[in-house]
């Protein structure tokens, strides 16, 4: 497939001030630091990702690209998605992670939002995230399955485990807001920013990432609802794979103002080898 030249966007890195970055979901009592991310905004290349998608790699750029069935359209049936489209995603990440075992632990879906009106917003129903950032990192992958599977856990953390997110479209062809990925090979460690999600019952940490120009962004346009990424967002093997893929989505710059709005989900694994 011929590329297509890059665009130009924006993408929303965020800022080293010597202070823990943190994102509240409540009104906490009191003074708190808020320290917030992404106030680091770049225009950036972003490539089109066809012309590589065969030779993609979920260990080496962090993320793939393949077929998905499309028959599954009852999204907005929260069982539903769990007894049945779960299924369909295990099978999907065992493929092709070669995975023995793989655990689905939670899914969002994404629609834009009003910015002036996020009220509707639930764990499952969330506008689309526009900051550079990774779900997990050293500390809080660990966590998250201690957290789901404290029997299991010392005996599964005695292997490989990997988190895998597998990111499609609803229904339609993604018309605006899009999803950019950065290569993991172009990342550094020292890119990497500890961002803290205060909850009111708990803390949770992600990745987000200072601007660094060898960052290599790719995105795939024209993608439909037949087709979904894995997006690596969490290795506990050292040994030179990809272990944390940032990814955020952006607005096009060539969006036409009767675009459809995106509609996605993305679905949370583990996978164990």
């Amino acid at each position: 497939m011929t590329a297509s030249a890059p665009i130009l966007a924006t993408l929303h890195y965020s800022a080293d001030n010597g202070r823990r970055l943190n994102t509240w979901f409540y009104e906490p009592d009191g003074e708190v630091d808020r320290n917030p991310p992404g106030s680091e905004a770049r225009t950036v290349p972003i490539h089109d990702g066809w012309p590589q998608a065969d030779r993609l790699s979920a260990d080496r750029e962090g993320f793939e690209i393949h077929d998905f069935p499309a028959g599954f359209t009852a999204f907005d049936d929260d069982a539903a998605v769990t007894a049945a489209y779960y299924a369909q995603v295990v099978a999907h990440v065992r493929q092709h992670s070669g995975a023995r075992r793989v655990v689905v632990f939670d899914h969002t879906i994404r629609r834009r939002m009003p910015a002036d009106d996020l009220s509707v917003q639930t764990t499952v129903q969330r506008p689309a995230v526009l900051l550079v950032h990774s779900d997990y990192t050293e500390r809080s992958g660990p966590q998250r399955l201690r957290d789901l599977l404290p029997d299991e856990a010392d005996a599964l953390l005695a292997r490989r485990v990997a988190f895998y997110n597998v990111w499609k479209p609803l229904y339609a062809q993604v018309e605006e807001l899009p999803l950019a990925m950065c290569d993991a090979s172009t990342q550094s460690p020292d890119d990497l920013l500890l961002m803290d999600l205060k909850y009111r019952e708990r803390t949770g940490e992600i990745h987000v990432m200072r601007p660094n120009p060898a960052h290599r962004w790719s995105y795939f346009p024209g993608m439909n609802a037949r087709q979904a990424l894995l997006l690596k967002t969490y290795d506990s093997a050292t040994d030179g794979r990809a272990r944390f893929m940032f990814h955020s989505a952006f607005e096009h710059p060539d969006t036409r103002p009767d675009a459809r709005p995106r509609e996605s989900i993305e679905v949370r694994t583990m996978a164990f080898f």
